[in-house]
């Protein structure tokens, strides 16, 4: 089980120890406190998370409009947790030795393709519509649960998912964790092992942290 501190001490040194990327200069922009870049790799995927360094970086064009969707949720559910973009970054880091955490990408192949986060999975959330198989594939080859000879779920050792998907107006992530017929929370997937960023990619663009993507 995850003790509450060890977030607070691995977000306090991405905010504060130079160690963790490059050291800070006057009128550099920064991730926070002197954390300029952070070095990722999963996957087979090797990434730099760093901000935009053009003081006239604009936002992304695919997240410019402000009329897109409907508000999402702060909380999703009971037990599941909403986090930040440091929080985020954090579970990257850690999924780098820990293999029990997945960093997903929850929305359609076509939104993957063109734009996203470096070194996130694409799990789309539609797979968790209205097939059952669909869900079922997914929890067994992606998610670390286990299908029981009597078709019950062990999920005692399922992962912990970190899902995003295009922000705070974007369903998608919500849809595969707690509204489709077949959610992870609906099959039984225990919430404290469902991570949600809700800010999602308009989010990671306005802050102009590093994506790549067809539409980079």
């Amino acid at each position: 089980m995850r003790h509450p501190w060890i977030g607070c001490v691995v977000l306090g040194a991405l905010m504060s120890s130079p160690s963790m990327g490059e050291s800070h200069r006057e009128g550099e922009v920064m991730i926070a406190g002197t954390t300029k870049s952070v070095h990722v790799s999963l996957g087979g995927e090797d990434c730099v998370i760093a901000r935009h360094q053009s003081k006239n970086h604009p936002v992304h064009p695919m997240y410019i409009t402000t009329t897109r969707g409907k508000i999402q949720p702060m909380q999703l559910g009971l037990g599941i947790e909403t986090i930040g973009e440091l929080e985020f970054i954090d579970w990257m880091q850690r999924a780098q030795s820990d293999s029990s955490i997945m960093i997903v990408d929850t929305r359609t192949p076509g939104w993957h393709a063109n734009l996203r986060i470096p070194c996130s999975f694409n799990v789309p959330f539609t797979d968790f519509a209205d097939q059952y198989d669909d869900a079922l594939f997914h929890l067994t080859e992606t998610f670390g649960v286990i299908e029981k000879e009597n078709g019950e779920l062990d999920f005692s050792k399922a992962k912990t998912i970190v899902g995003y998907c295009n922000g705070y107006w974007c369903g998608q992530t919500p849809n595969m964790y707690v509204r489709a017929k077949y959610s992870l929370i609906n099959l039984g997937y225990p919430a404290d092992k469902l991570k949600y960023y809700r800010g999602g990619m308009q989010a990671w663009t306005s802050l102009g942290l590093t994506v790549v993507g067809s539409q980079q």
